[in-house]
């Protein structure tokens, strides 16, 4: 059987996981979160590679890259969420299935959170779950390529 490649890349600060308000994010790192993930694609026959970077256009230059090499992406774009209308283009470049994730709730936060550039590119938004929404994003993931291979 064959292993569905999906990309899961993280945006700004969130290398600061764990130490950074853990009221927030919790106490869990970004390697814990991998390890999650890791865990989760195993279970879904999926092959994941998980990245992070605090500039803007490295996670543009990971998203181009993905065109032609990934059948999915899940993205937490963290404060370029709110601010970055070229990761929104390059997302709708890659004509691949996105999902969305935010280990807070968003919507419950400042008032500048609420709005997201990447939202209108993704198939689907997961916000509040904590770290689980990365694995939740992997199993939604799952169904989506399940579904266009079965088509």
């Amino acid at each position: 059987m064959s292993f569905a490649s999906v990309l899961v890349l993280n945006g700004p600060n969130l290398n600061l996981l764990g130490t950074r308000e853990p009221a927030i994010y919790g106490s869990e790192t970004l390697d814990d979160i991998a390890k999650l993930c890791g865990d989760a694609a195993e279970r879904l026959n999926l092959s994941i590679d998980f990245c992070q970077s605090n500039a803007e256009h490295q996670l543009i230059d990971w998203l181009h890259a993905a065109r032609t090499k990934v059948d999915g992406i899940v993205i937490n774009p963290a404060a370029y969420t709110h601010t970055s209308v070229a990761i929104a283009d390059a997302l709708s470049a890659i004509e691949k299935p996105v999902i969305e994730v935010h280990i807070s709730n968003v919507h419950r936060r400042e008032a500048f959170r609420h709005h997201s550039y990447v939202s209108a590119a993704a198939d689907g938004v997961i916000v509040g779950c904590g770290t689980q929404g990365y694995v939740l994003a992997l199993e939604r993931m799952a169904a989506i390529l399940e579904h266009r291979a079965a088509k």
